[in-house]
């Protein structure tokens, strides 16, 4: 009986003392491990690469924040730069327009006191009454292709005065007088169908009758001109007034030859003259009197 209990009793203390064992191990590993953990958490290098990846992170954070509020910013800046350099430039287009309208009226101005100094002298050349005019219309019932000028009979002016135009240093006819008015005259230029010249040559001397074929484009037309005249006519002879009839001073440029035509059936020639007057560019006039230089040739 005694040896049964002890034996027992022995066996559970055997038992009891492995199980202590056990578990004084398994603590001792816990403890073991803590320690570990605990040497680990207080290392430098590890605070330090905790430290380093904090810092990493926030850097990229602040990095990222820092790049969007700088492009917002140059997005913002850029765009109010492009408004103003709208505004300047809409300015600058209007300053441009400014400048080229004056340029423009400068110019306008320098030609028209050309043309006005280019009259005046010879307006101071001329050696008989003249009465300075402005072309400002043409016929309303385009009879004649008149010309209207603004002077009238309140300015001296009446019928079969003589009208010239000084173009490209030349003084050249364009015209007589047809109907006077008040303030205002129609003049029938050398083109007019109606319009006939008492003229010759300024070389040959050789005369005739100057028409016009009812156009400023067109050429005039010399007729009656005798065929024995042929062989002294070249290309580019001055037509001028002859001073026939009264009515055109003589000596006054009507053209330049461009042709000469030889009928077969005719005694006289047929000379084509092209007009020394522009009349697409004629803007000033003189009105002359035929009397005036007549009686100065016979004071002379």
């Amino acid at each position: 009986m005694k040896g049964g209990f002890f034996g027992r009793l022995t066996r559970k203390g055997h038992k009891s003392q492995g199980s202590a064992s056990n578990i004084t191990v398994f603590v001792f590993a816990i403890l073991f491990i803590i320690s570990s953990v605990m040497l680990l958490l207080s290392g430098r290098n590890f605070v330090s690469d905790v430290k380093n990846a904090g810092l990493s992170v926030f850097s990229g954070v602040r990095g990222g924040l820092y790049e969007i509020s700088s492009f917002v910013s140059r997005t913002i800046l850029s765009i109010k730069e492009l408004s103003d350099l709208r505004k300047e430039y809409s300015e600058l287009l209007l300053q441009l327009e400014k400048y080229q309208e004056i340029e423009r009226s400068n110019a306008e101005i320098y030609q028209e006191n050309t043309r006005l100094r280019e009259q005046l002298e010879f307006s101071q050349s001329l050696r008989y009454r003249r009465i300075p005019a402005q072309i400002s219309g043409r016929d309303p019932d385009n009879l004649f292709s008149a010309i209207v000028i603004n002077k009238g009979r309140v300015a001296g002016v009446s019928n079969n005065m003589t009208v010239v135009a000084w173009q490209n240093g030349i003084q050249a006819l364009v015209g007589k007088v047809i109907q006077t008015g008040a303030f205002e005259s129609l003049v029938m230029p050398v083109f007019d169908n109606n319009s006939q010249v008492s003229s010759r040559f300024s070389v040959s001397r050789f005369e005739g009758i100057t028409e016009g074929q009812g156009s400023g484009d067109s050429t005039l037309l010399m007729r009656f001109v005798p065929k024995r005249a042929r062989d002294e006519i070249n290309i580019g002879d001055i037509i001028i007034t002859s001073g026939m009839g009264g009515i055109f001073p003589a000596g006054i440029n009507i053209g330049r030859v461009s042709a000469v035509n030889v009928p077969d059936y005719e005694t006289t020639l047929e000379v084509f003259v092209i007009p020394a007057i522009d009349f697409s560019r004629l803007e000033y006039v003189f009105i002359i009197e035929s009397e005036s230089i007549n009686s100065e040739n016979e004071n002379d």
